[in-house]
């Protein structure tokens, strides 16, 4: 089921700033910088080209207006797995409190709540 911590999504007031901070200053690498649609881009940053784990630098009016529940003051965390649909199945049957499968052109996702309501992301990784 989940095999790591993929990506860990920091929600910032200017993603160019943010962009400069964590390259600049931090000596991390820009892993992916795409547009998603109309006014929004999808900025991953990391510490190496290698690394893993990545940090999402996403608009915070971006998210505000496309899902106005996040709690943009707190990072989201995004776990990983190598088969997403298995995964939903699996905790559903469990019990846990799982959203809906979605699938993007840059891959399938659904949110889960733990035991309190705090909203973690699974996504597939290829």
């Amino acid at each position: 089921m989940i095999q790591a911590i993929g990506k860990i999504t920091i929600y910032v007031e200017n993603q160019a700033e943010a962009k400069a901070f964590w390259t600049e200053k931090m000596g991390f690498t820009v892993k992916i910088e795409q547009a998603m649609g109309p006014g929004t881009t999808w900025l991953e940053v990391g510490p190496s080209d290698n690394a893993f784990t990545t940090l999402v630098l996403y608009d915070k009016q971006s998210m505000m207006k496309q899902n106005p529940s996040t709690n943009v003051g707190h990072p989201t965390i995004m776990f990983s797995t190598k088969d997403i649909e298995a995964s939903h199945k699996q905790l559903q049957d469990r019990g846990v409190e799982v959203g809906e499968l979605m699938k993007f052109p840059y891959g399938s996702m659904f949110s889960f709540n733990d035991h309190e309501g705090n909203k973690f992301l699974l996504r597939e990784d290829k």
